[in-house]
This record gives structure tokens, sequence and C-alpha cells, in this order.
């Protein structure tokens, strides 16, 4: 932090008290919108800063509302997402960022209790579109497309939707009821969710279903594999299945000493999962170091708190009867591992696959017009559009990173385009506001208020069965928190500006109006601009014809 951040004492008022400084004004205030780095770090494009003014203010239910106009699912979200928000916060560099993901968890699960739901719209559009897999960016964008309007139609292949929401989350980190709850918001809407249905042939579906528009959100559900040598098929699982077949109930235990092979998320769960079951000793093999693991920190965290060891630069060579030979990786100088001829035996008695997954896009191929990336489906990145008109793609089915907060955004951008495309027109996105950084702001209006925390079982406690490892924060602690945010770049009506201007320039409107410059009193002296804590205001040149 440097002294510039850590200055808290309020600027001294520049011309107060003073007379006009004359008819000549170089510049002028004038209020400004900046974009909060939150809400630029947001995957699924909320309006973080706006809902948590809400929260704030003790408007629960309305803070709801404005945040659900863009994630149908903070309930979720609040629980899963790896809030790349806190990540941009300003506040991290202050006394630690706003636990926003608490307090999305808070009024996700306050609207479950309270049994909040969504609006019917009121227009109807009469165009039909299907929504093809029921994981979060199918049913984000179901939801957007419903409120807009259209009849929405979701099918997927999997028993109940969700996608890896139910089927590669860890009741332990989502429990179901919360999912299914939120799930159940979208039928209420309106959202029809046809599960067991396989679409194999996307062509016919459209034209049998009468669908204007066809959006393609198909998860990864497919693992990668790989060849080991001496490899005894019995005992090597593939991280995907094995987390689904937990998740169905398909498998109730597993013993001796587990390997999980691979440095993702999926790696970690799969690993925690194990241990639950009941499994002796656990160790993660992943072939790079901590620091290149695709993996969340807090995933290694929460995993060798349980337990659970890893075996950093690592690869498995090949498979004993009941061990593994692993060799020693070292890093060239462009960080890339390389075997070094060295060995080492790690017991295990159950290996599991954890090297990424695949998209199952193989029915497209068939579609005129779609091209392909792999396992993905290339896209317009702006539209979301692939090469056939009318058919959109989004989530795992498209390159990006693969989580559920991307995927809830695709969905929604998704279901923009469609919706303008169904208009004959194309859906373009303003322009972003210039973003507040924290060197704008004028931190001696904010005191130092330590960051509130969630509740956490006990390692000892949450190894031996599936409760949910993390609590949520009380309603006060929630509101402390809301009000933790520096409102960065946004007029919060503090009335700073009303009471420095020397020249009783500034003009208050009213609660949620803001205030007004009065041109014809503003001498352009700079001291509104000079004191605004969240930046605000800032003064721009005079024009004069």
């Amino acid at each position: 932090m440097t002294d510039r951040e850590l200055d808290l004492t309020p600027p001294a008022p520049i011309g107060l008290g003073r007379p006009r400084s004359g008819p000549v004004r170089r510049q002028r205030a004038e209020y400004v919108d900046l974009l909060p780095p939150c809400n630029a770090g947001c995957p699924a494009g909320e309006d973080i800063q706006g809902w948590l003014g809400l929260v704030r203010d003790g408007r629960d239910e309305e803070a709801w509302r404005r945040l659900t106009a863009d994630n149908p699912f903070p309930a979720v979200h609040g629980r899963v997402c790896y809030h790349p928000c806190e990540s941009a916060c300003n506040r991290a560099d202050l006394d630690g960022a706003v636990s926003i993901h608490a307090v999305e968890r808070h009024l996700g699960d306050l609207a479950v209790d309270r049994g909040w739901r969504f609006e019917r719209p009121v227009r109807r559009t009469g165009r039909r579109v299907l929504v093809v897999g029921s994981g979060p960016s199918g049913l984000s964008a179901a939801y957007h497309l419903a409120r807009l309007g259209h009849e929405v139609v979701v099918r997927d292949h999997g028993a109940e939707p969700g996608g890896m929401m139910r089927y590669g989350i860890p009741a332990y980190r989502l429990p179901r009821e919360v999912l299914d709850a939120e799930v159940d918001r979208l039928r209420d809407l309106g959202v029809v969710i046809e599960q067991g249905h396989r679409v194999v042939d996307l062509e016919a579906e459209r034209r049998d279903g009468r669908f204007d528009a066809v959006f393609v959100a198909v998860g990864a559900h497919l693992s990668k594999r790989v060849d080991i040598p001496n490899q005894d098929a019995r005992r090597v699982l593939d991280a995907v299945t094995f987390l689904r077949d937990v998740a169905t109930g398909g498998r109730d235990a597993i013993s001796g000493r587990v390997a999980v092979y691979g440095g993702g998320n999926t790696a970690f769960d799969a690993a925690r999962v194990a241990r639950r079951l009941g499994a002796d000793d656990t160790v993660v093999v992943y072939r790079r170091t901590r620091e290149q693991m695709p993996a969340h920190e807090e995933e290694a965290v929460d995993a060798e708190q349980e337990g659970i060891r890893v075996s950093w630069l690592r690869t498995i060579a090949s498979m004993g009867e009941d061990d593994l030979t692993v060799e020693v990786q070292e890093l060239d100088a462009d960080g890339r591992p390389h075997g070094t001829g060295r060995f080492e035996t790690l017991a295990a008695d159950t290996v599991i696959l954890a090297l990424g997954q695949e998209s199952d896009t193989a029915f497209l191929r068939a579609v005129p017009g779609v091209r392909f990336d792999g396992d993905t489906v290339v896209v317009t990145p702006s539209t979301l559009m692939t090469g056939a008109p009318g058919v959109f793609a989004g989530g795992d089915a498209v390159p990006s990173q693969r989580t559920v907060t991307v995927g809830v955004g695709h969905g929604k951008r998704a279901a923009r385009s469609i919706d303008a495309w169904l208009r004959g027109e194309v859906h373009t996105r303003p322009a972003p506001h210039p973003r507040a950084s924290l060197d704008l702001l004028h931190l001696w209006y904010f005191g130092l208020h330590e960051q509130r925390h969630q509740p956490v079982l006990d390692p000892a406690e949450r190894v031996h069965a599936f409760e949910e490892v993390v609590s949520g924060l009380t309603a006060d602690e929630a509101r402390f928190e809301a009000g933790r945010c520096l409102s960065c770049g946004n007029c919060f009506e503090c009335d700073g500006c009303l009471g420095a201007c020397p020249e009783d320039a500034v003009v208050k409107l009213g609660p949620g109006l803001r205030y007004e410059i009065d041109d014809a009193r503003c001498t352009g002296c700079g001291t509104c601009a000079r004191q605004c804590p969240v930046h605000a205001i800032e003064m721009v040149p005079e024009v004069r014809a």
C-alpha cells in the first residue's frame, strides 16, 4: 500500500469563504458515472455495486431483483463462484475486499426462504427458442429469453437439470435443495425443461418443434483419457464419471489409497469426495507447480486442510499391482515441465484421472455452416452465433473459461443476441464507462473495517459427511459487509459536495436523484471534485462559443 492510498486526512476546502474568482471560468464541475472494478470483473455482468447499495440500505428484495436482472442463480453463485469481482475490488488494497459472494449468497438464501418469484413478462412474442443443455449457460439463456417474452424449451439428456452444477460440483459445496429451488423458479417463470431428451439431429428438432432459434449449451462431460503402462482398468476411474456417480447415488464408498491425477478444480473435488467416501489416504499427483495449477488456490487449501496430500512436479509413468511409479519433473527456462529420469513409488489402490474435459458437440457436425475448434464450436464473439443462421452456442460448448459464472454470462449475452436476431437486428453492447481505479478515490472519507467472514466446518468433522462446509452470513453481517463497498466511481449521496461548495452551486434533487450543478453559480474552483470520496465529479474544460 502506498502513502497516497492510506492518507485518510480530509482535504482542506479551497475557496471556502472567498469571493467569486471573476467572470472567466476555465473549467466546470460535472457529475460522472465510472465503471466499478467489481462490475467489470464479473463474468455474469452483474450490477454488483448497485445491489450492494440496496442491501446496505436494508432493501433486500429490491437488491435481489437488481441482482437477478443479470443472474438467476444468486444462491448457487454465492457458493460456487470463484468471485473474480473480489480480486478486482479496490478495497482489497485498503483493508480487504468486500465479501461480495457472501452477500450474494445471503440474498439468494433469503429469496428461497421467503419464496420470492420472478415476474412473468406481460408481452409475449410468439417466438419459440430451443435450448440444448440444462447447465448454467442453458438455464441462464432460458431465463433471459423467457423474461423477454419468448417461449423457451430446454432439452437435456440428464435425469435432472443443472448440468455440472448438479453432477460435477459436490454437495458439500452446493446442496442440491439450493439448486432445485433456483431451478424451480425458472419453471414458475414459464420455462419448459425436458430432461431425459438427448438431441441427436438438431435440424430435425428445430423443424419438428417449430423453433425459430436454437442455443446450444452442452457441458464438458467427456473426460480426457491417458494411457498408463500396465494400466488396470478396474482400478482406474475418470473424475467426471466418478463425481456423477456420487451425485446420483451410484457409489456409496471407496476404500484403500487413492491417487488423483491432475491439477484442476475437478481433481481436488474428486480427491475431497474420495476422502469423504472412506479412502484411507488420498494424494493429488500434478506435473507442474502449485503456482501453475489451473485449480483455484482455495481448492488446494481446502483439500490440504482435509488431509489430502499433493505431489507436485510428478507424472504417472506406470502402474503396479498396488502402487504407481511417478517420474519427477523439473521446469525449463520457459516454465514447462520435463522428465528428469528420476522415479518414485506411490501407494495407490485406485487412480482417478482428472486431466480435463471435452464438450459433447458431435451432434452439431451435421449442421451446415457450423465450424469447430477441437471439441468446441466457433462463434462470433459479440453475438455467440455459429455459422448456421439462428444457431447460437455458449458455455462449455465454445472456447472459454469453464466456470459456472462464465456460463451464466454467456447465457445472458446469447439471449440478448437471439432476441435481436429474431427482430431482424443485431444486439450491440454500449461502450463501458472508464474504470474507477483506486488512485481516483479520496480515501479520507472511509474508515478501516475488517471483512466479515463466513463460518467454516472444522476439517476433522467435514471429511466424514457431505454436509455443507461453508455457512452464510447473518442479516446484520451481510448488511455490514455491503456497507463496506466504496461505491467506486458512482455517487452515493454523501452530501460532501453540497457542504463543500463555497458558492452554493450544488443542488440536491432528493433521495435517489443525486445532485446537479447550478451553472450560473459554479466558479470552477474544483472543491467539490477534490473532496468527492468516490470520484463521481470531474472538472472538465469550459467550452465557449
